[in-house]
This record gives structure tokens, C-alpha cells and sequence, in this order.
């Protein structure tokens, strides 16, 4: 099969283009390699990739060009997961979001009619919002966004919805939740906390430290989109799936466990509650299960030593 990946230098974005690559696939990756976290680990990842023979773009997907340059490809399936990240930065830097999230997403929707291949794309976890249910199902109310990165998300799937309906495409979008492991992102949790630690630093902890978070490690997110791929177009053009694996941790008992796992005592120090930061996140996996057999595998400890020893392995 044929595969355009958005975001390819990106963690999950890297993580399905390796797995994908060398099994008779053709894999073309674009990524613009910004610099919202480290530019050296996204070009360590293309390095790995290459050795597996992607064909690699560096392109901005909110670039005027991006539709001529592609729109000729044979194409099965496009994997979007190019995006401004971050709940926080948002609130600083908005004018980005849109352009990365809205009107990248335009281009994709647009490239993907073009081409009629199945599209996957990331959502968030974040689209959840004020919702008080003790498990966030795909059908909840998703209309009270808490951040502008929220917002572009939920956007993201209003305009999937709309073009999987006008243009009769397939179109699945995937609500991950606090995804991590080897060759993760350095600003979320797991990854900041245990490079605090081995770099005896002080671990900031946001408010009182008792949101609870659900957490995916990258070969059950990986599973899930393969999973995604392998499934049969039906009558139905639009899904939504969560990710998440239905247990959660508060960020302290987050910090005792990776501290307990690194054998390293913390420094802890509490600040302000940041806009934005959603009180817990906690997946349903009906929907996932009973549509794709899909049920996440590896739990929390051995997700963060597997991690843990990539992490000393990588900046060792």
C-alpha cells in the first residue's frame, strides 16, 4: 500500500512510519520541522526513518503548494499528524494554532478528495473540555473547549465530518490520550519528569498535582491506527475513536511512580494552575472494542521502563 504520513518526523507520526516502512509499503512523510521542541530529536527520528528508505518532503502543510505538489500521487491512505501541539502555547501564540491546525487541515481535506484515499487524523483528548462523565465516550458533548489548541481540534472533526459527508470520503479521526514511550515528546509529562530527575532538577507540578490523566503508550496508538487502516470502509464515512486505556493517575502518584521506576528521589515545587489544563482525562474504550477489537496492551510501569531505558540509552 501507498501512505502519506503529515507530521512524519513528529513522535507518532514516527512511530507508524517505521512500522509501516519495508513490508511492501511506499511511505512518503512530510513534516515542516518546527521548533517547538527539539529540532535534533525530529531529525534523529527522519535519520532512523531513512534507513528504512521513507520519501521524505520537508513542506508546511498550510502551504499554498502543498495540494499541486501531492495531488498527482498514488495514494491509499493519508495519516494526518502534523500539528501545533500544546495546550499551553496556545493561549500565547493562537494566530499559529490556526494556521497549523485549521488551515493545514483544509489543505489535507482537500488533497485527500483529490486523491480518494481513507484519512486518518489526530484529534485530542482535549476536545472533552468541561465534561464531568467518569469516562469520555466519542458521543459526549465536546461543545466547551478549555484552550484554543482544544478548539482547533474539535474544529478539525466538524470539518472531517463535513467533507466524509459532501464528498462520500472515509474518514476516521483519533482522540489520543497523553500518548508517550521511546522517542516521545520532551515537554510531556513522562518524558519532562524523568529528565528533570536524571538531570537532578526541580520536577514544576501545575496546581495541587491531583489531576488524573490517562495515559496510551506509542505501540497501542500505533496498534490503533493499523487497526484503522486494515478496517473495511462501511456505509459509515466518519469516525471518531479514543485512544486512551481507561486507567488514570493523578500527576503525583505520576512523579512517585517515575521517581520509584528511575530510583531517583524528586524535588517537587507546586505553581499556579495553568488556563486551560483539564481537571482529568479518563477514556472510555467501548466504542473502540466493539468496532475494532482494539484494547490497549501495555500498562503504566512497563510503558515508563521501557521509556526509562530508551531515555538513558538516547543521551547517554
Amino acid at each position: 500500500m501507498r501512505y502519506l504520513i503529515t507530521g512524519c518526523a513528529g513522535f507518532i507520526g514516527f512511530s507508524i512510519a517505521k512500522k509501516l516502512l519495508g513490508k511492501h509499503n511506499v511511505v512518503i512523510g512530510i513534516d515542516n520541522i518546527n521548533s517547538y521542541y527539539s529540532k535534533s530529536l525530529k531529525l534523529n527520528r527522519l535519520k532512523e526513518l531513512r534507513k528504512k528508505k521513507l520519501k521524505f518532503y520537508k513542506i508546511d502543510c498550510s502551504n499554498k503548494n502543498l495540494i499541486s505538489k501531492f495531488k498527482n500521487l498514488k495514494i491509499d491512505v493519508v495519516i494526518h499528524l502534523a500539528a501545533e501541539v500544546g495546550v499551553r502555547n496556545s493561549l500565547s501564540h493562537p494566530k499559529k494554532y490556526f494556521n497549523n491546525n485549521i488551515k493545514s487541515f483544509f489543505n489535507i481535506l482537500e488533497l485527500t478528495k483529490l486523491l480518494r484515499a481513507k484519512l486518518i487524523f489526530a484529534s485530542s483528548s482535549s476536545v472533552y473540555g468541561k465534561n464531568k462523565n467518569k469516562f469520555f465516550n466519542e458521543d459526549d458533548d465536546t461543545s466547551h473547549p478549555l484552550s484554543f489548541y482544544a478548539a482547533t481540534k474539535k474544529c478539525n472533526e466538524i470539518m472531517a465530518h463535513a467533507y466524509a459527508a459532501t464528498y462520500n470520503l472515509t474518514i476516521v479521526g483519533i482522540r489520543f490520550f497523553n500518548v508517550y514511550g521511546p522517542w516521545g515528546r520532551p515537554d510531556m509529562s513522562i518524558y519532562k519528569f524523568t529528565n528533570a530527575l536524571h538531570k537532578k532538577k526541580t520536577i514544576f507540578i501545575y496546581g495541587d498535582g491531583k489531576q488524573i490523566r490517562d495515559f496510551t503508550y506509542i505501540d497501542d496508538a500505533v496498534d490503533l491506527i493499523l487497526k484503522i487502516i486494515k478496517k473495511k470502509n462501511n456505509k459509515i464515512n466518519f469516525e471518531i475513536y479514543n485512544t486512551g486505556k481507561g486507567k488514570c493517575i493523578s500527576l503525583n502518584n505520576l512523579v512517585t511512580l517515575i521517581s520509584k521506576i528511575n530510583n531517583i528521589k524528586p524535588k517537587i515545587k507546586k505553581i499556579d494552575k495553568q488556563i486551560g489544563d483539564l481537571p482529568f482525562t479518563n477514556s472510555s474504550n467501548k466504542k473502540v472494542f466493539k468496532d475494532l477489537k482494539y484494547k490497549p496492551k501495555i500498562d503504566l510501569d512497563t510503558g515508563i521502563e521501557n521509556f526509562v531505558k530508551w531515555y538513558k540509552e538516547y543521551h547517554k
